[in-house]
């Protein structure tokens, strides 16, 4: 009877229910945005966004053959926006189940996490030290569900034995890159996008083009290992960084992933 009483008060309340409406679709933003967060996706809106901003302006400024040029794309808006989007709007799909809800809520704390980057950096300094390549994404807020699907699953604890041996040379798995999500190693020998970047330099090989592929398709964190040279490197935001030691790389890393576990 009570449980009632007060269902029926907020029901005849509107204020309540409108607070509760912009506090749902705002939640619903805001998981959205993660979703497409680090994804081409916002890369795609921005360009939207001028194209709406110069039909503005040339309507403003009276400029009659740019506005009409404008004009004739806008109607094409919805087409080209599904176009543009497929393969985002299929992955949030994809993503609009339990993983759209639990992102970002399953975090390690602070001793979980400094003891597996400490596996990831002892073993990232024998395979450099062997020159054995190595490609090892840290998956973010952006979901990497596709790029483990291309893999074989593990969900194993992140180990520097394991991680050794996963990219020693001549094992069924030493190809690809290893996920870890949330302080385990989701899947191993999975196939990362290349970059399609039209200038990069000669010394860039396929194994830092998936790095840094992988960087500009979410906002992931990959370290990767030479295999001629044997020189550790950070793919970030589609950047490369090089020449990490044991002390940096483990700083840069504890700094990286400490500010996403405060998100």
């Amino acid at each position: 009877m009570a449980i009632q009483s007060a269902w029926n008060l907020v029901r005849s309340s509107g204020f309540w229910l409108g607070l509760l409406d912009i506090l749902v679709v705002s939640y619903l933003v805001y998981r959205l945005l993660l979703l497409a967060r680090g994804s081409r996706a916002l890369q795609i809106l921005g360009g939207l966004g001028t194209l709406l901003l110069a039909l503005f302006v040339s309507d403003r400024l009276h400029l009659y053959t740019l506005n009409w040029l404008l004009r004739q794309i806008v109607p094409l808006g919805p087409v080209a926006i599904v176009i543009l989007f497929y393969p985002e709007l299929r992955h949030a799909l994809e993503e609009f189940g339990p993983r759209f809800w639990q992102r970002g809520l399953s975090l390690l704390n602070r001793e979980d996490l400094s003891e597996m980057l400490e596996a990831v950096v002892n073993a990232v300094s024998v395979l450099s030290a062997r020159r054995i390549g190595a490609l090892i994404v840290f998956e973010r807020q952006t979901g990497l569900d596709e790029v483990i699907a291309t893999g074989i699953p593990l969900d194993a604890a992140v180990s520097a034995e394991l991680l050794e041996t996963i990219f020693y040379k001549g094992t069924p798995l030493h190809d690809g890159a290893v996920i870890i999500r949330n302080g385990r190693i989701v899947a191993a020998a999975c196939i990362l996008p290349l970059t399609d970047r039209p200038r990069i330099e000669a010394a860039v090989h396929t194994r830092h083009k998936a790095a840094l592929g992988m960087s500009e398709n979410s906002d992931a964190i990959v370290v990767v290992v030479s295999e001629e040279t044997g020189t550790v490197s950070l793919a970030i935001e589609g950047k490369l960084l090089r020449g990490f030691r044991e002390n940096t790389l483990r700083e840069r890393l504890t700094a990286l992933l400490q500010s996403t576990e405060k998100r």
